[in-house]
């Protein structure tokens, strides 16, 4: 692993123990029962599923982490697949927690369009690198 790469995953090493907290955070709310979290199961949902992508990403991004040294990039493309992957992580959480802010939300804000942002990002991040590692194979 480059130490350019070994960096980016030691700073979403570092920012994983935030999910950790929402996670917790998400569990202190479904255990006190005077919670506002139980009025709407429309906001709950999207939370746990902001958690949950939030995570998931932040995973498959240090996964993608492995790959990118052995991919035929430039520079240029190993970093836009070293931010654009763990963007996703930020933008598809963030559409989801920040759409439905309101206790009583029963339909998202527009802020749910970051959701496509995020999904654009992770889409283009995992092409490129997937490419890049075809590109490689076919080298050899």
């Amino acid at each position: 692993m480059s130490e350019e790469t070994r960096r980016y995953a030691g700073w979403l090493i570092i920012i994983l123990p935030t999910v950790i907290y929402g996670g917790v955070s998400l569990l202190s709310m479904l255990i006190e029962p005077s919670s506002s979290y139980h009025e709407s199961t429309f906001r709950r949902d999207l939370w746990r599923a902001g958690h949950a992508h939030a995570g998931v990403l932040l995973i498959l991004s240090l996964l993608a982490y492995l790959y990118v040294d052995k991919a035929k990039l430039s520079a240029g493309m190993k970093r836009f697949v070293c931010a654009s992957i763990p963007l996703s992580a930020i933008f598809i959480p963030f559409a989801f927690f920040l759409s439905v802010l309101s206790p009583d939300a029963t339909e998202p804000t527009a802020l749910i369009y970051f959701a496509y942002v995020g999904a654009l990002s992770l889409a283009a991040g995992l092409i490129v690198l997937g490419i890049g590692l075809i590109r490689r194979s076919e080298s050899k």
